[in-house]
């Protein structure tokens, strides 16, 4: 197992954890036209777990490429929805406006990074 997989995997473990440790951190940048905002926190934060241990799990490299990319066009409304209303997120310090848009093509840096994590 690549070192690569082995750091995307606690990564995205971590990542998922956040999820369950500060929810309301999540739940602030939910976009209002998704339902069940706690519930869809909850979700997104098992849906990162099991793919970062997908990653560590060996033989199953594939799955976990289009688990954790599925996961990232998941979760991609909220990010825009930060982008375009940043006032609209309560409960967090403020963040820049650039900021906000730059996180946008970084999830096709994630993206890419799942891709050849999960090379054999």
């Amino acid at each position: 197992m690549s070192s690569q997989r082995k750091v995307y995997g606690v990564i995205w473990i971590l990542a998922g954890t956040m999820h369950f440790l500060v929810p309301k951190r999540y739940r602030a940048i939910m976009p209002p036209y998704i339902p069940a905002h706690r519930e869809m926190v909850l979700a997104s934060g098992v849906a990162e777990v099991a793919g970062g241990f997908l990653l560590l799990t060996p033989g199953l490299e594939k799955p976990a490429r289009w688990w954790l990319l599925a996961v990232l066009v998941g979760i991609f409304p909220a990010n825009v929805h930060m982008a375009l209303h940043p006032d609209d997120i309560k409960g967090l310090p403020p963040i820049p406006r650039w900021l906000l848009w730059a996180r946008l093509p970084l999830q096709a840096v994630f993206a890419a990074g799942v891709v050849k994590a999960t090379e054999k």
